[in-house]
């Protein structure tokens, strides 16, 4: 998962830079809310910092496989990233919801 890969196209390049992004802005999210939550002690920011975490979870998670066996069973990867954040937005609905 080196971006000098030989034989790394354009495409997977472009993949890995976002999913790291999307990563490093979730856990940063997940950080906030664990902020707050020591802050405030308001479960509705341990909720968001679950759901946040389901989320970087999947992106990362979906990203390593997909390299790992070389874009094979991308309907199952799909399948899999796309119910662990549903997960996750879940746990951030409900966290809005509980603190309103």
């Amino acid at each position: 998962m080196v971006l000098s890969k030989p034989g790394m196209r354009l495409i997977e390049s472009l993949y890995l830079l976002f999913s790291a992004t999307l990563a490093v802005a979730g856990l940063s999210m997940v950080w906030f809310a664990v902020r707050a939550y020591q802050d405030t002690g308001r479960s509705s920011m341990m909720h968001l910092s679950a759901g946040f975490g389901l989320v970087v979870t999947a992106a990362v998670g979906t990203t390593v496989l997909a390299f790992l066996t070389g874009f094979e069973h991308t309907r199952t990867l799909l399948t899999v990233n796309y119910l662990v954040s549903t997960g996750g937005y879940i746990f951030v609905m409900y966290s809005i919801f509980e603190s309103s």
